[in-house]
C-alpha cells in the first residue's frame, strides 16, 4: 500500500469513515467480503418500456458516414431553456422560474456548479469592487442568496461575511445548495445530456437537440439561455463567435497539509512549497493548475492535456512528500472537468473592452455589474444587456464567460462572481420577453432593470 493511501484512508477515517468503508471506496480492497441480505434490496428487474429510439442506423456509403433524416422526439416545450448548470445557468434558471416563467435546465453532469464544483474551482474572485476607497459588494441578488446559504452548513465557506471579500467554498456544500434552490423554484432539471444542436427557424432559435442515454431528443422553447460556458448553442446556432486558446490546468485538492512540520522542514535547510488556497475543511488546500495553451474546443487536445496534467499531480505529490515534514500529505481528489478559461465567446450587439472597464464606464442597459479585479483596477464593472444579444440570432442570450467581451476582458468575465451576474440578467430577461411576447432583442431594458432589483441585483 503506497503512503498516499495511507494518508488519504487516516483522513477519511479522522473524519468518521471506517477503514474499511475506505478501502473499499477507492476500489482496493480484494478479498472477499460477506454480504449482508438487505430486506429493501430486490435485485434487478426487467424494464417493459418502448425501445430506444436512435434515429437509425449510421450508414457507410460510399466510404462516407452518413446519418440519414430522422424524426427527433420532442421531450418538453418550455418558455425559457437554460442550457448549462454552471454558476450562470443556475442562477439564470432561478431568476426566470422565480418572475413566473416555466424553466427547464440542461446540465450534462449530474451536478450543478460547473467548475466552481466539478472544476473545483473554489474561489469566488470579484465579489466586491473598490468604491470611494472603501470595498463594496457588487454581488448582490440571488447570487448572494446563494453564498449566504453556505453559512448555513458547517464547512460551507470561508470569507463570506462582512468586510471579508472573495469567498471560498466547499464544493459538495454548493452542489446541494444549488439543487435545492433550483428544486425550490421549481426548475424542470434535465441532467446528463449533452446538448449537441439548435433547432432553428430561419434567424431564430426555438430549441435544442441534446443526447443521452435515454437517445436523442429535443426540447423547444420561447427564448434559450446559453450558459454552457464553451457557446455550444450559440456556436450551433451560426451566432457569429471568437474561439480562443488559453490554458487548460486540472485543479486538485491537497489533504493533510495541517500535519506539516515546518520546524523539520527548516532544520533540513529545505524550503516548504506552496499548497495553495484555504478551503472550509482544515487541512485541506485547492491547488490551481496553469497547464498549457491550446485550443479548448480540441477533443484530442482536450484528452491529452488532461492525461498529462493528472500524471503531473502525482509527480508532484511525490516530489513534496520527499520534503522532510511533509510526508503526510496527500492528494485528496482531482477535478472531474478540466479546467477550462475560455473556448468561444459570443459576438455581441456590444463586446465589452478592457479600456471600458479601466474607465469604470456606465451604460444605459446595464443589467449586471460585477466587482473589481486587477484587470479593471479593482473597479466594479458595468455589463449592458447588449453584451448578451447575438447580433443576428433572435430568441436566444448569452451568459457566463461565453458572453462578448474582448481576448483580454474575457479574464474576467470568465471569473465566478460575474458569471453569478449575467446569468441573473440573462434569467430575468428571458422571464420578461417570454410575459411581454417578444423576443429578448425587442425587450424592454428597463423593466429588465425593475425585475433585476426586486430580486435584489446591484446595477450600480
Amino acid at each position: 500500500m503506497s503512503d498516499n493511501m495511507h494518508g488519504r484512508r487516516d483522513f477519511l477515517k479522522a473524519a468518521g469513515v471506517g477503514t474499511a468503508g475506505v478501502m473499499l471506496g477507492l476500489g482496493v480492497l480484494n478479498r472477499p467480503r460477506t454480504v449482508r441480505a438487505d430486506p429493501i434490496y430486490k435485485g434487478s428487474s426487467i424494464v417493459k418500456a418502448d425501445p430506444i429510439d436512435h434515429g437509425g442506423p449510421v450508414i457507410i456509403s460510399g466510404g462516407k458516414v452518413i446519418q440519414p433524416r430522422r424524426e427527433i422526439k420532442v421531450m418538453r416545450e418550455t418558455d425559457v431553456l437554460v442550457v448549462g448548470g454552471g454558476s450562470a445557468g443556475v442562477i439564470a434558471a432561478i431568476s426566470a422560474a422565480r418572475a413566473g416563467a416555466d424553466v427547464t435546465l440542461v446540465e450534462r453532469y449530474g451536478c450543478f456548479g460547473g467548475l466552481w464544483t466539478g472544476g473545483l474551482v473554489l474561489i469566488v474572485l470579484s465579489t466586491h469592487g473598490r468604491i470611494d476607497g472603501k470595498q463594496f459588494r457588487c454581488v448582490q441578488g440571488i447570487g448572494n442568496e446563494l453564498l449566504e446559504r453556505h453559512l448555513k452548513i458547517p464547512g460551507g465557506i470561508i470569507n463570506q461575511a462582512p468586510n471579508r471579500i472573495n469567498p471560498t467554498s466547499d464544493p459538495e456544500v454548493t452542489k446541494y445548495v444549488m439543487a435545492d434552490m433550483v428544486r425550490k423554484a421549481g426548475v424542470h432539471v434535465v441532467l446528463h445530456s449533452w446538448v449537441t444542436n439548435a433547432i432553428m427557424d430561419e434567424q431564430a432559435i426555438r430549441g435544442v437537440i441534446f443526447e443521452s442515454k435515454s437517445g436523442p431528443m429535443a426540447i423547444k422553447a420561447k427564448v434559450v439561455i446559453d450558459a454552457s460556458g464553451d457557446g455550444d448553442v450559440f456556436g450551433a446556432a451560426g451566432a457569429d463567435s471568437v474561439r480562443h486558446t488559453h490554458k487548460i490546468g486540472l485543479v486538485h485538492r491537497l489533504g493533510g497539509v495541517d500535519t506539516v512540520d515546518r520546524a523539520k522542514a527548516k532544520k533540513a535547510g529545505v524550503r516548504i512549497p506552496s499548497f495553495g488556497g484555504a478551503t472550509p475543511i482544515p487541512g485541506v488546500t485547492w491547488v490551481n493548475m496553469q497547464g498549457p495553451t491550446a485550443d479548448c474546443l480540441d477533443v484530442e487536445a482536450l484528452s491529452k492535456i488532461e492525461m498529462d496534467d493528472r500524471a503531473a499531480i502525482w509527480r508532484r505529490i511525490a516530489e513534496i512528500r520527499k520534503i522532510p515534514g511533509c510526508e503526510k500529505v496527500f492528494v485528496l481528489d482531482t477535478a472531474s472537468q478540466l479546467g477550462i478559461r475560455t473556448s468561444r465567446t459570443l459576438v455581441g450587439v456590444h463586446e465589452i473592452n478592457i479600456n471600458e472597464a479601466k474607465a469604470g464606464k456606465t451604460f444605459s442597459d446595464v443589467v449586471a455589474v460585477g466587482g473589481g479585479y486587477a484587470l479593471t483596477k479593482s473597479k466594479p464593472c458595468a455589463i449592458p444587456y447588449r453584451a448578451l444579444l447575438p447580433k443576428k440570432i433572435d430568441n436566444l442570450l448569452a451568459a457566463g464567460r461565453c458572453i462578448a467581451a474582448d481576448n483580454l476582458m474575457l479574464n474576467y468575465t470568465r471569473l465566478i462572481a460575474p458569471c453569478l451576474v449575467t446569468g441573473h440578467a440573462a434569467g430575468a430577461a428571458a422571464a420578461i420577453a417570454v410575459a411581454d411576447k417578444k423576443s429578448p432583442r425587442q425587450v424592454n431594458v428597463a423593466k429588465v432593470q425593475s425585475l433585476l432589483k426586486k430580486q435584489g441585483a446591484y446595477l450600480g
